[in-house]
């Protein structure tokens, strides 16, 4: 089982990023996928999470209007686009996989940093 983070990076504040997570090794389209982050002294925190079949997200107040979680279950994939970065939006973000009943899995995570 894998699940492996691309697309952090270096961004000033206002632009965007698109992240993604590409699973492989369980049935993608059964899991609930979602993006949490985890700031330097913080607690990980859930940022954004989608049904299997795509249905249903939900978000974190934080970034309500700005993120947009999507996946493609032929691809094995889901994507978080993340519009009008602020400073403290950086983070490291993981990918997680959950199902109920059944193991979940997390990602290594990628870092997106927001500065000037």
């Amino acid at each position: 089982v894998q699940l492996v983070e691309s697309g952090g990076g270096l961004v000033q504040p206002g632009g965007s990023l698109t992240l993604s997570c590409a699973a492989s090794g369980f049935t993608f389209s059964s899991y609930v996928m979602s993006w949490y982050r985890q700031a330097p002294g913080k607690e990980r925190e859930l940022v954004a999470q989608i049904t299997g079949a795509g249905g249903w997200s939900e978000y974190a107040d934080s970034v309500k209007g700005r993120f947009t979680i999507s996946r493609d279950n032929a691809k094995n994939t889901v994507y978080l686009q993340m519009n009008s970065l602020k400073a403290e939006d950086t983070a490291v973000y993981y990918c997680y996989a959950h199902r109920t009943y059944y193991r979940d899995y997390w990602g290594q995570g990628t870092q997106v940093t927001v500065s000037s």
